[in-house]
């Protein structure tokens, strides 16, 4: 599996390269601005201490305050970190958001943890970054943390403040000043695009045959929407497995199974299958919605997709990439088909620091404005340049902007 940051950097090299960026702002690109890695001992229930590695990356500020992402899991790295930080910043420029990107997390397994200890940890890791406020760093959710890590880490900041600052953390829960909309935004945003997509090259989503690698927040809801739109979701993953069937899976049978089981597998009316085997799926849809990296030299020949919409953060490599754009599969990129919830966050943040929160109706509506927006301008930059690869549209989009918000700062 290729080094994620490895990736971002290539990404950024060749639509700097294609929409002739100034070479300056690409040079200031290469890096982070701030990188914090601190060490975090816990006191476990049963009396041991466990030291956790734990981090937070601003990439840039150029466009605004840094925001969004803290993920809790086993093997977190620092280039991991910085590569999601990058993501983020190129993802607020995207979706018109006046942001910077930032990232965070503990290299730690939450499933391993008691709830008293995961809550300790959640804390901790406040306790550790000392954040600024809702006017320099936003943490928001990822994987491994919800709504309620969220509201433990608000409280948490509160407490050390001593006053309430609803806007200061993203992803909590309504009752404390979270959005509407906001846990089914990135699944919600994903289904937006992938209507689209799929609408541009004249595949109906009502009977097409999907698969998805990653059965959490966000492939969970866009298999809940496209299962209602009428699509075969024909095979599921997670961390633990994988299922198939052929007429379609039931989801929501499927999501009932797995809030009692914590797993896909063994789910009533489907066949187990090797979860590395996902991407050898014959569909029409692939969805990977779990992590960085997971289509690469070693799987890419297996894919007969016509349609990949990325869920996660940079799942498939450079060189991969390529193959598939040679092979005409059209990608709808993780920038723009995942940055549902980043929108929705903005909303979070606006919304608390108005004190005027919205309906569900209004949250959607906006959101998806504002992400076909984002979709639709990617692909005409990419038809500007006779290019294929609206991942490069959308980062020169990208680019333009946080070059000329450099530019006015007097940074360049």
């Amino acid at each position: 599996m290729s080094n994620v940051f490895d990736t971002a950097l290539s990404t950024l090299k060749e639509a700097g390269r294609i929409g002739k960026i100034d070479e300056r702002v690409m040079k200031i690109l290469t890096t982070p601005k701030r990188i914090q890695q601190v060490s975090i001992p816990l006191k476990m229930d049963d009396g041991t201490i466990e030291v956790f590695q734990a981090f937070r990356v601003h990439y840039t500020d150029a466009l605004g305050p840094c925001k969004d992402g803290t993920r809790f899991v086993p093997d977190l790295n620092l280039d991991e970190v910085k590569a999601l930080a990058f993501f983020m910043t190129i993802k607020h420029a995207v979706g018109g958001i006046p942001a910077g990107g930032a990232k965070g997390g503990v290299k730690a397994d939450p499933r391993k943890l008691t709830q008293n200890e995961y809550e300790k940890l959640c804390r901790a890791f406040i306790r550790a970054l000392q954040p600024k406020g809702e006017w320099v760093d936003i943490p928001g959710a990822d994987i491994g943390t919800g709504e309620q890590a969220m509201a433990w880490m608000l409280d948490e900041y509160e407490q050390i403040s001593g006053y309430h600052q609803p806007a200061a953390i993203n992803d909590k829960p309504p009752i404390l000043g979270g959005s509407q909309g906001g846990w089914d935004a990135t699944g919600t945003g994903l289904f937006t695009c992938l209507s689209q997509a799929a609408k541009e090259i004249d595949l109906p989503v009502q009977r097409a045959r999907v698969a998805i690698q990653g059965f959490g927040q966000v492939g969970s809801i866009a298999a809940k929407l496209l299962y209602q739109a009428g699509a075969k979701i024909v095979a599921v993953s997670d961390i633990d497995g994988a299922v198939q069937n052929e007429e379609g899976i039931n989801i929501p049978a499927l999501i009932d199974h797995v809030e009692k089981t914590g797993t896909v597998k063994d789910a009533v009316d489907t066949i187990d299958m090797d979860k590395d085997r996902i991407f050898a799926v014959d569909c029409e849809i692939l969805i990977p919605a779990a992590v960085q990296s997971v289509i690469n030299a070693g799987n890419v020949m297996d894919i007969n997709a016509k349609l990949i919409v990325e869920g996660a953060n940079g799942p498939i490599t450079p060189d991969a990439e390529k193959k598939l754009l040679a092979k005409k599969v059209k990608i709808v990129p993780d920038i723009i088909a995942n940055c549902g919830s980043a929108i929705v966050c903005s909303f979070e943040r606006t919304q608390g620091l108005t004190d005027d929160y919205w309906d569900l109706e209004t949250v959607n509506s906006k959101m998806k404005a504002r992400i076909l927006k984002a979709y639709n301008e990617a692909v005409a930059t990419a038809e500007e340049y006779e290019i294929d690869s609206i991942r490069s549209g959308a980062w020169i989009n990208a680019l333009r902007k946080i070059a000329q918000a450099m530019k006015f700062r007097g940074w360049i």
